[in-house]
């Protein structure tokens, strides 16, 4: 059984993943060596259970610190939202980033409101609608995004905390 989740802010989970730095590497390496569809079962079940547990509205700490990978699609969803160009919505909202995507030119997302609803939630881009992507196939592929995520997301970070607990600490 899990115990509640409770918001962090961004510095308190940065604090409390370097803070168990060993602990997570050890974690990391053990989820490795599992077949993939068990490691992809320890997540989703934990993943369920979390997000009917954890209100994402209360938080919105994704959207206030991290920007998502924009893709072309987005741009054009978000382009019929707006009932504008592309060209407009990538002038007025984006960047080039380092490594060839599209981002949002600042944080806090310029879509994020006051009462942290989102102001295209039916047109947000796809990797808004996958975060904090805990429910997705090949979970072995983004552990160390996983553990990155844990970061930002206190559902993650909880997450995490059980797999420790279950796989490390029993």
């Amino acid at each position: 059984m899990m115990d509640p989740i409770r918001y962090h802010s961004t510095e308190e989970l940065r604090r409390l993943v370097k803070q168990d730095g060993k602990n997570n590497l050890i974690l990391l390496q053990r989820l490795k060596k599992m077949k993939q569809p068990e490691t992809d079962q320890l997540f989703h079940s934990r993943h369920t259970k979390a997000f009917d547990q954890f209100d994402c509205l209360g938080c919105a700490n994704c959207c206030s610190s991290i920007s998502p990978i924009i893709t072309v699609s987005d741009i054009d969803k978000l382009a019929r939202h707006f009932k504008q160009k592309a060209t407009v919505i990538i002038d007025k909202y984006l960047h080039i980033d380092e490594d060839g995507d599209y981002v949002f030119n600042e944080t806090p997302c310029p879509f994020l409101m006051p009462d942290n609803y989102c102001m295209v939630y039916e047109n947000r881009p796809k990797a808004c609608r996958e975060y904090p992507h805990t429910d997705r196939r090949k979970m072995q592929q983004i552990l160390k995004l996983t553990l990155k995520n844990c970061e930002i997301c206190p559902i993650v970070y909880h997450i995490v905390e059980d797999l420790k607990d279950n796989l490390i600490n029993h």
